[in-house]
């Protein structure tokens, strides 16, 4: 069944009687010729695109609990590509071009908004730091603006512009960045995956990971052994739990990541904006309530739920930037659990056992970079070549010395 306007008239005219669940609820089969591991945002936008652009069949999406009920439910919905480094920007301003098409390529309303996002900047030499990253993103194909103080007040009068220690002086600006909502990408590709015969197999826990002569055999569950010929693990903070089935120990860690949202208020803030004086960054939903976010908590957690000292930092982080917020209620607030690499950059790459993918590491970058990261993970598994977007993203770029650090943190994964 394919959504339109059409099919809504239709349907209002007939009592509402036409319409089908979204994807169905198979078992499992005995075995398939691909299994993704984690039904996320990642692993759902693998399998779509696994059958629908590689023309692969006989794939399941395997998830230990429901569809969309990890980090894709669980983040603050931005969109962007304001990158620099030569690593990232290209995947990530592809990742953004597949967001401008996906609506319309997997039939669903994801709403896509591109409202535009800046980047605050406080002092001279962080005003050049932007310049020379907004230069890398126009030279990778992105848009990017350099905005003055005067036209970041045009935008948002009731910023703190005369801060005594953080004065906003101006901002970088992408005007195609902006929010998605975040369970309709999920539901979007996992009906979309559906339609092309994925089975979805939801409350399906990988217990462990079977191999044999040094290649991928298949996988045990809690519903039973199913074989498979590749395995793609996309489970996002759980990577290291999964991948200790192989005695693999993986260069990251596992930190959770508070998002939180507001009262609803009256429309406030159009675009997405980010403090550059302290980790904070803002939106403001369809429904009037402003989300939020900033830091990690500093120690390594599976927990989906954080603690007071990180949404204290947060809360004065967002009154240093507006102070008129202290008046507004927090409505509620959740948890992620973010794979922090070494070097604050995923990896996309095969395992020394074959027939064995990873996907993973994504820090704070996951959410945007969902339909890139399907797209070159499926790129992977069908081609066993990395997509030309995503050549950098290997685990042997940490023997080479050839780490991704777009902050320059060094080797501190709750740093990135």
């Amino acid at each position: 069944m394919r959504y339109s306007g059409f099919r809504v008239i239709a349907e209002a005219l007939t009592g509402h009687k036409g319409w089908k669940p979204a994807w169905r609820d198979p078992e499992p089969q005995a075995s398939y010729d691909y299994i993704i591991v984690g039904g996320g945002g990642h692993g759902l936008a693998t399998a779509y695109y696994l059958a629908k652009e590689f023309k692969q069949a006989r794939i399941a999406v395997l998830e230990k609990g429901y569809l969309g009920g990890g980090n894709v439910g669980r983040n603050t919905t931005i969109i962007r590509s304001n990158y620099l480094l030569d690593g990232n920007e290209p995947f990530y301003e592809f990742s953004l071009k597949l967001w401008e098409g996906l609506e319309q390529d997997f039939n669903y309303n994801a709403m896509v908004s591109q409202r535009g996002i800046i980047n605050l900047y406080h002092t001279d030499a962080q005003r050049d730091a932007y310049t020379r990253r907004g230069n890398a993103m126009i030279l990778h194909g992105a848009d990017a603006e350099l905005l003055n103080r005067d036209q970041v007040r045009a935008m948002y009068p009731f910023l703190n512009f005369d801060n005594a220690r953080f004065p906003i002086k101006g901002a970088l600006m992408q005007r195609r960045g902006g929010t998605v909502r975040h369970d309709a990408v999920a539901w979007g590709y996992a009906r979309g995956a559906d339609m092309r015969g994925v089975d979805l197999i939801q409350n399906c826990e990988v217990t462990g990971i079977r191999t044999e002569n040094g290649r991928v055999t298949g996988v045990d569950t809690t519903r039973g052994f199913i074989g498979a010929k590749k395995v793609g693990v996309a489970v996002a903070g759980s990577s290291s739990k999964v991948m200790a089935h192989v005695n693999m120990r993986l260069p990251m860690e596992s930190h959770v990541l508070q998002a939180f949202v507001s009262e609803g208020l009256k429309p406030l803030i159009d675009g997405v904006m980010t403090y550059g004086a302290g980790h904070f960054y803002v939106s403001q939903s369809d429904k009037g309530g402003l989300v939020f976010g900033g830091d990690i908590d500093g120690y390594n957690s599976y927990a989906q739920r954080g603690n007071m000292p990180v949404v204290e930092d947060v809360a004065e982080g967002g009154m240093s930037l507006m102070p008129m917020i202290g008046r507004a209620r927090l409505l509620r607030s959740w948890g992620g659990i973010m794979d922090m690499s070494m070097d604050g950059s995923p990896i996309i790459d095969k395992t020394d056992i074959d027939g064995l993918y990873f996907n993973g590491g994504w820090c704070y970058g996951g959410f945007k970079a969902t339909p890139a990261s399907g797209w070159c993970f499926a790129h992977l598994l069908a081609t066993d070549q990395p997509h030309p977007t995503a050549t950098a993203y290997r685990f042997d770029r940490f023997r080479k010395g050839l780490m991704i650090d777009e902050k320059g943190q060094g080797a501190q994964p709750n740093l990135h």
